[in-house]
């Protein structure tokens, strides 16, 4: 059947199924905006954290924080720093670290500094191949290391934990790294070492700063689906005048 202006004859759509799904709309189109804007200002957050963050890596070193600074030490703050150290690695055993590196696989090579302030710093000296490791050795005597401040990296890897018995690593866990070596307390965090010469093992400067940044894809993705929602409201509000 066809209406007297030759249009098909739909049957009528209700009141209250027009109201509910109007209201769908809606509340999808300000759940999306919502999502979109807050994308937006994560975006500004973390545009400002790297802006930090390159400025932390490109700064004069500073002194490494001590013992009374340790409990107030955060990611936001203080990762990525570049510090100062003097002092005397320790006559201990290097801990190797397992590590994907733009070399390959290997090791990381962390060891305890003694410094002259009279506390221990883990010193990530750099990487190794695993053919190399018998060349790193344990680097006993003064020293002075400048790198960047990086924080403990508790409870291994993923789905891989450290065991210190059978001495093998998977991340760089400063407080069981120490127990592991006898060392006491230890500051909170580790030094990634810099780059001293070409050729050096282990190979400092090799810390990787990387922060994804996809928030501007995330609100995008977010005002284009509430877009697709506002169309879809008008679709069903002119359907409901045309019927």
């Amino acid at each position: 059947m066809t209406t007297p202006g030759g249009r098909p004859d739909r049957p009528p759509r209700s009141r209250r199924g027009f109201i509910v799904l109007a209201a769908a709309f809606v509340i999808a189109f300000a759940g999306f905006c919502a999502l979109g804007m807050w994308q937006v200002q994560r975006l500004g957050w973390k545009l400002d954290l790297i802006a930090r963050i390159d400025a932390r890596i490109h700064a004069e070193p500073t002194p490494p924080p001590g013992p009374a600074a340790w409990p107030a030490i955060a990611a936001d703050k203080d990762a990525y720093r570049r510090i100062r150290l003097a002092g005397e690695f320790l006559d201990r055993p290097p801990a190797f670290v397992q590590a994907t590196t733009a070399r390959g696989g290997g090791f990381w090579t962390l060891s305890p500094l003694k410094t002259e302030q009279g506390f221990v710093v883990l010193v990530n000296r750099g990487f190794v191949l695993p053919e190399e490791r018998a060349k790193a050795g344990n680097a006993a005597g003064p020293a002075e290391v400048i790198g960047l401040l990086r924080l403990s990296e508790p409870k291994g890897a993923f789905l891989r934990s450290n065991d210190p018995g059978a001495d093998r690593w998977y991340s760089r866990d400063v407080a069981e790294i120490a127990a592991a070596r006898g060392l006491g307390a230890v500051a909170p965090y580790f030094i990634d070492a810099e780059r001293r010469q070409a050729g050096e093992i282990p190979a400092g400067g090799m810390t990787v700063v990387d922060l994804p940044n996809n928030h501007l894809v995330y609100a995008l993705t977010w005002f284009a689906l509430a877009l697709m929602t506002l169309g879809g409201l008008v679709y069903t509000v002119r359907e409901r005048r045309a019927g």
